[in-house]
């Protein structure tokens, strides 16, 4: 068994798409449209299955917003260097929300970022990340 992709509903696709492309470094993998149904969506991630996870947004057609519930917590991206990667992200527009130093109680280095939607997304710092070259990598 492999985790291949984690599901977000979001409000507003295309401002989703821009989010975790143009801030994130994500590249927009793949689309599909079932207007008979009412959805919109769109895969994304920095490789695709089955090499890497992706992300898939969901938009449900003529929603614009949802409650994230208590149970969720955050989506993690390893990066190099966690201070770079969000350099780079607050230079794209993307909203720090716990700027990268130790995990409380730990060395591991993390940050904190909130995608459009209010989606948490954690960086955990990690020397082995092999990041591509448009990616978060500093």
């Amino acid at each position: 068994m492999r985790l291949l992709h984690t599901m977000l509903r979001v409000g507003d696709l295309q401002r989703s798409i821009d989010f975790y492309t143009k801030v994130m470094g994500m590249t927009l993998l793949r689309t599909s449209e079932n207007a008979a149904h009412g959805y919109s969506l769109a895969f994304l991630g920095y490789g695709s299955n089955p090499e890497h996870a992706e992300i898939e947004l969901t938009y449900n057609h003529g929603v614009s917003s949802y409650d994230l519930g208590t149970a969720y917590g955050h989506i993690a991206i390893g990066v190099p260097d966690a201070y770079a990667a969000c350099d780079k992200i607050r230079a794209a527009g993307g909203n720090i929300t716990r700027e990268p130093g130790p995990v409380k109680g730990g060395s591991t280095v993390i940050a904190f970022i909130t995608d459009p939607d209010g989606y948490k997304v954690e960086l955990i710092q990690r020397a082995e990340t092999a990041a591509p070259a448009d990616s978060l990598r500093a």
